[in-house]
């Protein structure tokens, strides 16, 4: 695995310079109108958080000001812990699954004691969080609490606990075995890796042979507590050019980090190399569908303006703010890929989540969500 991430580390840092950004196309988006799969399992970082963070007091990784949710009807245009304007990617596809909406967070469902709490985990929780990381200790410096995929997975354990106390043993496996478990996670590795290991760029390829393929180890060792606790269908993203997010555009003159976004290239090739062998080797009945979110992205970057800047903050800006109550916020969120420095807009969570799921091999592989959740 060392050698071969050896090697593509150099051939990717090698076309950095000349990476060619394609065109987005209109789509026609395709779902299910009932529900496809008996539930969903949803694991990750800001990304696909619907509200976990709101619990935590001690974090500095929040979405629940104004101006984040003013698209987001079922709240009134209020903030659900969302870090978007609108829906993010796991609603989206939650939705082409065949879902009304998304399944709470397990805290929530904790913290309010709900009287439908063991029916409302038989079709699915969110356990993501903003900050989260592969590792137990990402986040920690920079957010304070956050919680890990270790402890997300932990969390897991206790809702099979409870369905299996609810039903029986074998129903509750059947569901877990026929449910889609959705996981996007990654970046804040990658990001505080550059941010607090990378003492000089000539390091930097010399560190990433240690790194990554320890990074991508111990997200193998997280899949296989997912496999072993009943988990056959996986939804997995990949990573997207981290380096051409707002906020290090405006670290950048406006340009993207061709650096940032290899790593974040190396990290998907380790990945999607880990997945496919995780299947050949060691669990022939584990099923995923990996999403290329570097291609899908990089489809959508066809004008500078909706690219360069972000709707809540303008963070590429001299004098740009975090989106906040004091940022200003444009107004035709359907324009702008980014919603504030690191997240889309719902607009851009819904092409790709139809990527996701409709997309053809440029996108997914083996094959997209829709497949996915067919198999047996």
């Amino acid at each position: 695995m060392r050698r071969i991430m050896k090697n593509m580390l150099i051939i990717i840092f090698l076309a950095a310079e000349g990476m060619v950004v394609g065109s987005r196309l209109l789509f026609n988006v395709v779902g299910y109108r009932d529900p496809a799969v008996p539930a969903v399992y949803i694991f990750g970082d800001s990304t696909f958080d619907v509200g976990t963070n709101n619990f935590l007091n001690d974090t500095k990784s929040k979405a629940d000001m104004p101006f984040y949710g003013i698209d987001y009807s079922p709240s009134q245009s209020k903030p659900t812990g969302r870090f978007s304007n609108g829906y993010n990617t796991a609603d989206c596809i939650v939705q082409l699954l065949g879902f009304k909406e998304s399944p709470p967070p397990f805290l929530y469902l904790v913290e309010n004691d709900t009287e439908d709490f063991n029916t409302q985990i038989l079709k699915g929780v969110n356990f993501a969080g903003g900050g989260a990381g592969i590792l137990h200790h990402t986040g920690k410096k920079r957010f304070g609490r956050v919680i890990s995929m270790e402890e997300q997975i932990e969390q897991f354990s206790r809702v099979g606990d409870n369905m299996t106390r609810y039903l029986n043993e074998s129903a509750a496996k059947g569901i877990i075995n026929k449910s889609l478990i959705l996981i996007s996670v990654g970046s804040n590795d990658i990001n505080e890796f550059l941010m607090f290991n990378v003492s000089n760029s000539s390091s930097l390829i010399q560190q990433l042979q240690q790194f990554l393929p320890d990074l991508i180890a111990s997200y193998q060792a997280h899949l296989t507590n997912l496999i072993n606790l009943g988990g056959r269908k996986f939804g997995i993203l990949g990573l997207a050019p981290l380096g051409s997010v707002p906020d290090v555009r405006g670290s950048y003159g406006g340009n993207s980090s061709n650096e940032i976004n290899a790593v974040a290239q190396l990290f998907n090739y380790g990945l999607y190399y880990m997945l496919l062998d995780l299947n050949s080797s060691k669990f022939p009945e584990f099923n995923f569908s990996f999403g290329n979110t570097y291609s899908i992205t990089t489809e959508m970057i066809n004008n500078p303006a909706s690219l360069a800047t972000a709707c809540c903050g303008n963070q590429t800006l001299t004098g740009g703010i975090p989106c906040s109550p004091n940022a200003t916020v444009c107004e035709f969120r359907h324009k702008f890929l980014f919603w504030d420095r690191h997240h889309p807009t719902e607009y851009g969570s819904q092409l790709a989540a139809n990527d996701l799921f409709n997309g053809g091999s440029e996108f997914v592989s083996p094959f997209n969500l829709s497949t996915l959740v067919q198999t047996s």
